[in-house]
């Protein structure tokens, strides 16, 4: 079973393209995850998202933007690195 950079075990339970051109993956954390069904896009357009299994969420726009949402959903923290 393979393990995140984390250490938390999963398993993949889709990936593949859209029919826009997207990558997408799904991991299953398991019950005891905040979220057990995690999963990134890697947009075709250079921008990609993650959706954590502690409940945070990643946002890049490809450009150089960047917003995340903490697991306990409390505000954003994004900068522009422009």
């Amino acid at each position: 079973m393979p393990t995140d950079n984390r250490g938390n075990k999963y398993t993949v339970s889709s990936q593949g393209t859209n029919s826009q051109g997207n990558h997408y993956s799904s991991r299953d954390y398991g019950s005891s995850a905040s979220n057990q069904n995690s999963y990134h896009y890697s947009n075709s357009n250079g921008s990609y998202y993650y959706s954590n299994s502690n409940g945070s969420q990643y946002y890049n726009d490809g450009r150089g933007s960047s917003s995340y949402t903490p697991p306990s959903g409390n505000g954003g923290n994004g900068g522009n690195k422009n």
